[in-house]
């Protein structure tokens, strides 16, 4: 299996089946038959696991797990990771924010790097429509303070929603991977950073998709006790 990518969906019947015809239809067209999208259906209210069930009988690429207890964003991209595979293991956002072709531009451009990953924030990005002056704000803050200061990650861009990984690197650090909630993608590359692998950040096309229910104030506050934790379980591990 050359390509594996995971989507999590928490309560995405809206947005989750254009996201895997666009995704199925382009990768198909570029790999065939030799790739996987797996869809984590986690902890939901609403048809989402019908729209993915649908969605599997149209694309035969298309797998799924259905976990019923809350286990974030973060857990489902990780229960997707473990039975992923492809020799290159690939996640993106259930809204369809990064369009197919974009999130196949890291796949072409990863090289010998242990992973690559989407940014907003490098020149060559293409986002539509602009962020919120406060939205915008808060992430450069989020990036000075904590994934460069805390961290010492020099990327500008950590919480973008498309990544991917070699194979073999994923399965190498997967197990030292302890946070699942909002800082998960912070602690993927601080375990990819700690073992000697590098990182490729990307220039990105990334549209806003509307729908997600969170709160700027609560999305804040979940962010923030969850960068505490990645820093209690990086300095036990040290």
């Amino acid at each position: 299996m050359n390509l594996s990518i995971v989507i999590p969906a928490h309560n995405e019947e809206h947005r989750l089946a254009p996201t895997l015809e666009v995704y199925s239809v382009f990768f198909t067209e570029k790999l065939g038959a030799d790739y996987e999208l797996i869809v984590v259906v986690n902890h939901c209210s609403d048809n989402t696991e019908k729209v993915a069930a649908d969605a599997a009988v149209k694309y035969g690429q298309i797998k799924i797990i259905v976990e019923a207890e809350r286990i974030g964003k973060g857990g489902a991209v990780e229960m997707g990771f473990r039975i992923a595979q492809g020799d290159f293991i690939g996640f993106v956002d259930a809204d369809g924010a990064t369009p197919p072709s974009s999130f196949y531009k890291l796949f072409e451009h990863i090289g010998d790097a242990g992973c690559a990953i989407g940014s907003r924030w490098i020149e060559g990005a293409e986002i539509d429509p602009q962020q919120s002056w406060m939205r915008r704000c808060a992430s450069r803050l989020l990036n000075r303070i904590f994934v460069r200061g805390i961290f010492g990650l020099n990327i500008f861009d950590s919480q973008c929603g498309a990544k991917i990984f070699q194979g073999d690197v994923l399965r190498d650090i997967l197990p030292k991977v302890v946070e699942q909630g909002w800082a998960f993608d912070i602690d993927l590359l601080c375990r990819i950073k700690r073992q000697g692998y590098s990182i490729r950040e990307l220039p990105i096309e990334w549209h806003h998709v509307p729908g997600n229910p969170t709160t700027f104030v609560m999305m804040g506050l979940q962010m923030l006790a969850s960068v505490w934790r990645v820093k209690k379980a990086l300095k036990r591990q040290v």
